[in-house]
């Protein structure tokens, strides 16, 4: 074998860039105008996605609820038409615990946009609440919360709706049943940072979102006037209906009995955009 020939270098074709359509690399000008194209693509697009996140949320939101109206007409059923006790007899008493036979999966208590619990460090408008009812600066010893291991929720229900023994809290302006008159102004079940609410027309509307540390016993309103879903929360009603209902609107529905629907929170109580805080100015007046 001729030993020079073997150490001869191989021969190389370059192949001829503009007769053979050989790709040359990107020069850096030209990367850094694909990064910011890039980048400006991602900034026009972000937004379109976070819109479309929250509505998916909105959209599982009712669908929970729509879950909600099944089980609240099975347990009605069984009761005569009847709510339950509510706190007075214990957690038991309450939905949380007196719906447990009815439901299986305990995510559907969560709105998707509120998944965190307050016993976890949550707070504020998308916070749940958590065992015990642990959360709140304020919290009171004495307040009674969900007992059983895992409970959390962001849903509450109206607290006048329960059929609570006579002599109890309020007797008079409670519901008691599904079975009566404009069942489809009576909020039943819906977006709250507590598992119950009982609200009055003459409620404050919270000073600034989240704001409500100090809404035991009065004031409760804050507890479900809470911005969710862009100036929204999502309801179930006493007629089985999910509807949006706008957070200025919450003072127009017809909570219990001696509930004034036209009180001064309401345009026809005469309230002034003004005269909401500064936060709530932008969402629409009722």
């Amino acid at each position: 074998m001729d030993k020079q020939k073997a150490f001869t270098p191989l021969e190389i074709k370059i192949p001829d860039r503009e007769n053979e359509g050989f790709l040359t690399g990107f020069t850096l000008i030209e990367l850094l105008v694909v990064i910011a194209i890039v980048a400006l693509l991602m900034a026009i697009l972000m937004p379109a996605l976070q819109r479309v996140k929250k509505q998916a949320r909105a959209v599982a939101c009712k669908a929970n609820l729509h879950e909600w109206a099944l089980v609240f007409a099975m347990y009605t059923d069984d009761n005569d038409g009847l709510f339950m006790a509510g706190y007075g007899v214990g957690i038991n008493g309450t939905w949380v615990g007196a719906l447990r036979p009815y439901y299986q999966e305990p995510k559907i208590r969560v709105c998707p946009t509120a998944t965190k619990p307050m016993s976890k460090g949550a707070r504020g408008t998308f916070a749940a609440w958590g065992v015990f009812g642990a959360g709140f600066a304020s919290d009171h010893p004495g307040w009674s919360g969900p007992k059983e291991e895992g409970d959390y929720g962001s849903y509450g229900m109206n607290e006048l709706a329960y059929n609570t023994p006579p002599g109890a809290g309020r007797s008079e302006d409670r519901w008691r049943t599904v079975n009566i008159k404009g069942a489809a102004e009576i909020p039943l079940l819906f977006d709250c940072i507590w598992y119950d609410v009982y609200p009055g027309y003459t409620d404050h509307p919270p000073e600034y979102p989240g704001d409500v540390v100090k809404t035991g016993g009065a004031g409760e309103m804050k507890r479900v006037c809470v911005n969710r879903h862009n100036g929204f929360i999502n309801a179930l009603f006493m007629d089985w209906t999910i509807k949006e209902v706008g957070l200025k609107e919450l003072w127009t529905l017809n909570w219990h009995r001696g509930y004034d629907t036209s009180g001064p929170w309401t345009k026809a109580g005469l309230v002034q955009p003004s005269d909401w805080p500064e936060w709530m100015r932008r969402f629409k007046d009722y």
